[in-house]
């Protein structure tokens, strides 16, 4: 059970998260300032700064999850092709309720359209994806030590990057979110004829 100091704790980080998407979609990612975004979610600059240490870091303020989960999402192999074993592991991380928010929600939208949009967000994501990668790589050879380094990277070089593509491309058509995510990772791992 989570005490009352921790749950306020992530209500003000949620809060402050909320706010500065919601902003940033309004104003504009540079126009946006920390006193902003500190007043927005009722707290004081330095309470942004007790969370953030820029205001980047909002956007990408899950990172951290993924170390938490992946070990999760590898942990039962039980005969899985690798291909499977990561395709799992993509339906665990978004499904998972650490998240800020899910992966069908507003500010997601938002969050990957500023990521597509300003040039500082699209470095810092392409920085955070290749460290992702890696992380994947090394917990599918983990996971499948019959898999040589240069298939664990390319399967999840293929997976991040057909994600990534469907996440910053206009599918309003194509369904939910989780959907879109769902059927791009199904795409790189198994093609077209299989879905």
């Amino acid at each position: 059970m989570t005490g009352l100091r921790e749950r306020k704790k992530r209500r003000t980080k949620q809060a402050l998260i909320d706010a500065a998407l919601r902003l940033f979609d309004a104003k504009g990612y540079d126009s946006t300032t920390v006193a902003e975004i500190a007043a927005a979610a009722e707290v004081s600059p330095a309470t942004f700064f007790n969370y953030f240490a820029t205001k980047d870091e909002v956007v990408f303020a899950d990172d951290a999850i993924y170390l938490e989960l992946l070990p999760q999402a590898f942990a039962d192999r039980t005969s899985a092709t690798p291909e499977d074993l990561l395709l799992r592991a993509i339906e665990r991380l978004s499904t998972a309720e650490s998240w800020s928010f899910p992966l069908d929600h507003e500010l997601t939208r938002i969050r990957a359209r500023l990521i597509a949009e300003v040039p500082a967000l699209r470095a810092g994501a392409l920085l955070r994806n290749a460290t992702l990668q890696k992380q994947l790589a090394h917990a599918l050879r983990d996971a499948c030590p019959e898999v040589d380094e240069l298939t664990a990277a390319a399967l999840t070089g293929a997976l991040l990057g057909a994600i990534d593509a469907a996440m910053h491309a206009d599918l309003t058509a194509a369904g939910s979110t989780s959907d879109v995510v769902r059927r791009a990772a199904e795409i790189a791992l198994r093609g077209r004829e299989h879905l």
